[in-house]
């Protein structure tokens, strides 16, 4: 499975752009959402079929999260609406960052019953138009030709395509990650600030924070930066106080009460955190000795790059195991991040897209200093936009970079055998 997600990526990809470089945007667009559609739709089917085959029930190998959100969800849902919101106000556990998708899937349950199928059908809707918002997200900042392969990219991503068919958030807080940012580029980049706009993006904001915190903080995080160190040509003193006012009422707003709460959490406890994480995780039965030495002076420096792939047999995961192909397609086009970044320094256009770019650079950051740095799932918000700007490097790769690529290629083969050591090493397998 592995071998067949690398192949289907590159060769399709390589295809793909080729064959679109000449249609017209609309056309564009409308391929994606469908191919972007059927591919997740086939997967959303296999899926069901493949784990109810290997562990007996329609969902991932060890499942924990994605039972408990059915399992509440369900016992949610036998109650009527009153009753439901006002458990949810109530309830003490869980916390703002999960909150969101209990809702979320609680009101779908609600609606058109428990069958698991219905609610990853939606997933993979939701996941291909996200593609088309890639597309119009790189459009309105790279051009036509970066934004056709952008959505190349991302529709043919394993791992945006992997989560439509578990029961986890993810699939549902990329979605609203990529639209935050597009919507948000497109109210900054307009020549006049209207109500509706600053008020979607005000929503949207509130709704990353009911999925996940961090991604809260860095929606506005990122909006301040570009409204302060934006050059944009088209900037007026109104629009710029129209974001000012946005930023404030944020911040306002998050001064008190719950979310404020976790924000100085997770901030106080950031290296606590991670440590306890590491000693856990080599303590524990069948885990890692050597996960103790883990630190975020040796993962903060490749954190375009990480997860690497698992490509050796670990029996507690699977799941992990499953989506080796993915991850490595992830450390390739990590060199075309960095190609993309060298470009937008060196030709000095990093602040016209200073949105974009201090998004992905201020989530990953916060990863990396957590205690997943590592772990495949806290990455994949970022992963359409550095897609994005893996589009943005391919366009403008030069004979003089093309000639690391194969240099990366053999240090990233090293160090995912490094990694596979290090996986059997510290579990006494070597």
């Amino acid at each position: 499975m592995g071998v067949g997600m690398v192949l289907l990526f590159f060769i399709a990809t390589n295809r793909l752009t080729v064959n679109w470089a000449e249609q017209e945007t609309k056309r564009v667009r409308q391929k994606l959402f469908v191919y972007s559609l059927v591919l997740r739709l086939c997967w959303v089917t296999g899926s069901y079929f493949l784990y109810f085959s290997t562990t007996g029930k329609p969902f991932e190998f060890a499942a924990a999260d994605s039972v408990a959100y059915h399992d509440t969800a369900r016992w949610l849902s036998s109650y009527n609406p009153v009753r439901v919101l006002k458990i949810l106000v109530e309830s003490k556990g869980g916390g703002v960052s999960d909150v969101g998708y209990t809702w979320y899937l609680t009101l779908l349950y609600s609606l058109v019953g428990t069958e698991l199928l219905i609610p990853r059908i939606i997933k993979a809707v939701l996941s291909a138009y996200m593609v088309v918002l890639v597309h119009k997200l790189a459009q309105r900042n790279f051009g036509e030709d970066v934004a056709r392969m952008a959505g190349v990219l991302t529709m043919l991503m394993p791992n945006l395509i992997y989560y439509n068919g578990l029961h986890l958030k993810e699939s549902e807080m990329v979605f609203i990650t990529v639209w935050f940012i597009e919507r948000a580029d497109a109210l900054f980049r307009s020549s006049r600030m209207n109500l509706r706009g600053i008020t979607t993006v005000l929503l949207l904001t509130g709704v990353l924070f009911t999925f996940r915190t961090v991604l809260g903080i860095t929606a506005i995080f990122s909006v301040s930066t570009a409204l302060l160190l934006s050059k944009k040509s088209n900037s007026t003193t109104t629009n710029r106080l129209f974001f000012m006012v946005w930023v404030v009422l944020a911040s306002v707003t998050l001064a008190g009460g719950r979310i404020a709460g976790e924000i100085e959490e997770i901030w106080e406890s950031r290296n606590q955190n991670q440590q306890r994480s590491y000693e856990w995780r080599s303590s524990r039965r069948d885990g890692n000795a050597f996960a103790r030495y883990a630190s975020t002076a040796y993962l903060a420096p490749t954190i375009f790059i990480v997860p690497f792939p698992t490509m050796v047999k670990v029996d507690t995961q699977q799941n992990q195991m499953l989506l080796h192909g993915g991850n490595y397609v992830k450390n390739v086009m990590a060199f075309f991040v960095f190609v993309a970044f060298l470009r937008l320094i060196k030709h000095q256009k990093w602040r016209d897209h200073l949105l974009l770019l201090t998004f992905t650079m201020g989530y990953l950051i916060i990863v990396a200093f957590s205690s997943f740095a590592h772990s495949e799932r806290f990455h994949l918000p970022a992963l359409p936009l550095l897609l994005i700007l893996s589009a943005y490097g391919i366009e403008n790769m030069t004979p003089s970079l093309k000639r690391l690529f194969t240099p990366y290629l053999v240090l990233l083969m090293i160090l995912i055998a490094g990694w596979s050591w290090f996986k059997l090493a510290g579990r006494g397998l070597v």
